[in-house]
């Protein structure tokens, strides 16, 4: 008897909790029908708004004169908006506290949900657990009427919100119309921009392979510039300690006290033995050396002196004594052997070219007969390799 007592009684508390989340599911069926049947209102409107937005594009062009006008306007509509913008967003606050209690809710009707679609069995199962669980199910029932008491309270707020809301969401639909317009403008415009930031982006592309190829271009031409410097270390090399020679030009340098009398032109006889030494082993090096015979192009014989006296007799004395080393040398078995005539020229360069120590010229030093090789394409390389230096 008095199992089947409380067996009517498990069965009313259940029917009774039945009847309770049916209620609650009609509730969020209604809601979800009002949403559904929401957006499908906006739906249709979207629509409609697109159809409206393809006409307006078309007479856009038309607008953009009146555009500022609709900006001032705009600008003073959207203070009014931001200010009712912040009344909404307190609202929606309070609203969002209250989206929490329900999300809540909804997760115990979903729960409740899956419970009435399990089969008899199994809520047979449920029944004989729940028989062993007595002692929770009195502080279930307890927080069921808690919970009772704050869905009343909160669907008559909601009830009092979603007016509210209705208001706001007529007047917010207006403002998003007016909005949806310049921000059509605005979209074109980013397009607009976007292409051009594209087209920036390729020539940047370009610029740069321009700049790795013209850095590549640098490095060859650096290199054939270098040439001179790997010339006269094999020129150095070649001769040793046989004849000193300039270190960065690798000229050849014999003192003229040694070569003429004071004021003269005429090549002392002593001195030929010594300049035919010097110069079969300076010109020896520079013609039968592979890695420098394929980049002569002359040989020059310098003549310089100190600064006394004019510009025009020093002049001719050093072009007069250029020419007699020449004319020497030429007169050689090694020069018609190795046919060094179509390679040499002479010039005077009078006190142009100065030896200076320490500041002050250094005349006997200036006094000199300079035997020196110029290379094919060397002024040219010379102007490359300014123009590659150059900041």
């Amino acid at each position: 008897m008095f199992k089947k007592n409380h067996s009517d009684d498990s069965s009313n508390f259940w029917i009774s909790y039945a009847d309770l989340m049916a209620g609650l599911l009609f509730v969020f069926i209604l809601l979800i029908g009002a949403i559904v049947s929401k957006s499908i209102i906006l739906k249709s409107n979207l629509h409609e708004k697109e159809d409206t937005l393809l006409q307006i594009s078309q007479t856009l062009k038309q607008k953009e004169a009146n555009l500022e006008k609709i900006k001032m306007s705009l600008a003073e509509k959207k203070r009014d908006v931001e200010e009712k913008k912040k009344d909404i967003e307190k609202k929606k606050k309070d609203i969002e506290e209250k989206k929490k209690l329900i999300s809540t809710k909804d997760k115990n009707l979903l729960e409740t949900q899956k419970i009435l679609k399990l089969r008899k069995d199994e809520i047979d199962k449920l029944n004989k657990m729940l028989l062993a669980a007595n002692t929770q199910r009195d502080l279930l029932s307890k927080k069921i009427i808690v919970v009772q008491n704050i869905l009343k309270d909160t669907n008559a707020s909601l009830h009092k919100k979603n007016k509210k809301l209705d208001d706001y969401k007529g007047r917010i639909i207006v403002l998003s119309d007016q909005l949806s317009d310049v921000n059509q403008t605005v979209q074109d415009k980013d397009k607009e921009v976007l292409k051009l930031l594209n087209a920036l982006d390729e020539r940047e592309t370009k610029y740069d392979g321009l700049i790795e190829k013209l850095q590549s271009q640098k490095a060859k031409i650096k290199s054939l510039t270098g040439i001179k410097l790997k010339v006269v270390a094999a020129l150095k090399d070649e001769l040793g300690d046989k004849v000193a020679i300039d270190k960065n030009s690798g000229a050849l340098r014999v003192s003229s006290n040694i070569l003429f009398d004071k004021g003269s032109a005429v090549l002392k006889e002593g001195a030929k033995a010594e300049l035919k030494k010097v110069f079969e082993e300076y010109i020896g090096a520079l013609v039968t050396n592979p890695k420098i015979r394929p980049h002569l192009d002359k040989i020059i014989i310098e003549g310089h002196t100190d600064s006394d006296g004019g510009y025009i007799y020093n002049l001719n004395l050093s072009q007069k004594r250029a020419l007699a080393v020449m004319n020497y040398l030429l007169t050689l078995d090694f020069s018609k052997e190795h046919n060094i005539k179509p390679l040499m020229i002479a010039s005077g360069r009078a006190y142009l070219d100065p030896v200076i120590v320490n500041g002050v010229e250094d005349k006997d030093a200036s006094r000199r007969i300079e035997i020196k090789f110029r290379l094919k394409n060397e002024d040219a390389m010379h102007e490359i390799e300014k123009v590659l230096d150059a900041e």
